[in-house]
């Protein structure tokens, strides 16, 4: 098997594809489908989001100053699918598509009620990139379904079979196959009796 050299790109795939709520300053709110998303920092808590200028959503996002991520999952696959391809402001994405519309707790903007983690963020820094502008934000609130938590307090985000997005196709995550630390993690021994 050879490598072959390839334009560059960005080739860190799957990422997660994520549906990004947003209310504009006349109340009304947006749905925008986002793959170029990420952890940034653990303490204090931020992501970012990479948005076209073009895109509906890059103005709201501005104006508004927060968002919430909503995290997806196979059943809302088509939902997902929808809000990145059909603009915000042609169509309310929230009827078109269902999706109950729930108020977070610690910023003015929709969530979506369908989704396992909704991340309400605020926009810390917005940097110009090039094809896209990234939004650096600071979490401010995670709310969670109670629905996926376990009984030790562990939120396990597996049972809602999580989408991603690679190349211009969706996917949802299969089984877990380690854990951090699992490498060199020690056997315990069995006790003699």
């Amino acid at each position: 098997m050879a490598k072959i050299s390839w334009k560059p790109g960005n080739m860190v795939y799957p990422l997660p594809a994520v549906m990004v709520t947003v209310r504009g300053k006349d109340g009304k709110d947006n749905i925008i489908t986002i793959a170029w998303t990420g952890t940034v920092c653990t303490n204090p808590p931020m992501l970012y989001i990479s948005v076209r200028k073009e895109r509906y959503s890059y103005h709201l996002l501005k104006e508004a100053g927060e968002f919430v991520v909503n995290l997806t999952t196979d059943r809302l696959v088509r939902a997902t699918d929808y809000c990145g391809v059909r603009s915000g402001e042609k169509v309310d994405k929230f009827g078109e598509t269902r999706l109950t519309k729930e108020e977070a707790k610690k910023i003015n903007c929709a969530m979506i009620g369908e989704s396992p983690v909704n991340i309400e963020c605020r926009i810390r820094q917005v940097i110009p990139l090039g094809s896209h502008d990234m939004f650096l934000a600071d979490v401010v609130n995670v709310n969670v379904d109670d629905q996926y938590m376990e009984e030790n307090g562990r939120f396990d985000l597996s049972l809602s079979s999580p989408l991603v997005y690679s190349h211009g196709e969706y996917y949802k995550i299969g089984k877990k196959i380690g854990s951090f630390g699992f490498s060199v993690k020690k056997k315990k021994r069995k006790r003699k009796s």
